[in-house]
């Protein structure tokens, strides 16, 4: 059995909500290309979800939700 991609999503977005800073960045890719750009701010607790294909960008107060968007986003 292969390790839960879900759970690696959901750690590094936990990572994002304990970091210092203002606002967190982190990038999220499959095989190279970058499909999203999430941004964490601290201030606002509210997660930012910049899609690339699409060039969309939603909000997420809601760390599962966003981790699901992410896993979808990287199955394709």
């Amino acid at each position: 059995m292969k390790p839960s991609q879900l759970s690696a999503i959901i750690r590094r977005l936990e990572v994002m909500m304990e970091d210092n800073g203002e606002i967190e960045v982190r990038r999220f890719e499959k095989e190279g290309a970058e499909r999203c750009v999430v941004k964490y701010n601290r201030e606002t607790e509210m997660f930012e979800l910049e899609e690339h294909a699409t060039t969309q960008t939603y909000q997420f107060d809601d760390l599962d939700l966003v981790a699901i968007e992410i896993f979808e986003l990287l199955q394709d």
